[in-house]
């Protein structure tokens, strides 16, 4: 099955005038609805765009899995394990919440921010937060999520090169920059695919493209 979800169909939040502009894939904050909460383990995917000097203050959280893409500028982040970093593009920032962590994140730079953060359900609550940025991640390099059943895959293609969907339970495609043809559809910056059976599914590139895939195995227990 493959569910294609419009960047247009996002629902919009943040804070215009304080220089956030957010477009949330789920339900979030505000916005609910009963029939799209999540896919897989996956619970948000956020694009950010912020303003030089604009960001979100110290803020807390607990068992979940935050995993940060930067597009473009620099995301300045700081938390209470006591990290403080700089988050470029190339580079992924995991930050594993556990029993409860509290960060602040800021465009650092001079220019617009543009970040893609993702949150996923873990597979066992509790335990301390975690943090790692994982340098220059290249090409295809799988990124397994600690704690969870999920695999993220960047994936950079030249126009008209090919990926195999990766074969999982859930699978969430990410059009980040570029576009792909999936299934038959076309896709553009921001669209996403949901696919529950890939089934030798492939994406095929239209122009410089570069995607986030989520290979996901299970889906959120609370039990």
């Amino acid at each position: 099955m493959l569910e294609v979800r419009r960047a247009a169909d996002r629902y919009r939040g943040g804070d215009r005038a304080a220089g956030i502009d957010t477009r949330h894939a789920f339900s979030f904050s505000g916005f609910y609805d009963p029939e799209n909460v999540g896919f897989g383990l996956l619970v948000a995917c956020n694009e950010e765009r912020l303003e030089p000097g604009a960001g979100f203050g110290l803020h807390p959280h607990r068992d979940l899995e935050i995993v940060t893409w930067v597009v473009e500028g620099e995301l300045e982040h700081q938390d209470s394990t006591g990290a403080a970093t700089l988050v470029r593009p190339g580079d992924l920032q995991r930050l594993g919440a556990g029993s409860g962590v509290r960060h602040a994140e800021r465009n650092a730079g001079t220019g617009v921010l543009r970040f893609v953060q993702m949150w996923l359900v873990p597979g066992s609550f509790g335990g301390p937060p975690e943090y790692e940025v994982v340098r220059g991640i290249a090409d295809a390099t799988p990124f397994a999520i600690p704690r969870t059943d999920a695999v993220l895959h960047v994936r950079r293609l030249g126009d008209g090169a090919r990926t195999a969907v990766p074969d999982a339970q859930f699978v969430h495609l990410h059009v980040v920059r570029g576009g792909v043809r999936l299934g038959g559809e076309r896709l553009g910056p921001g669209d996403a695919a949901r696919v529950t059976a890939a089934d030798g599914l492939v994406a095929s590139a239209h122009g410089d493209t570069e995607l986030l895939l989520w290979e996901m195995h299970a889906e959120p227990s609370y039990g």
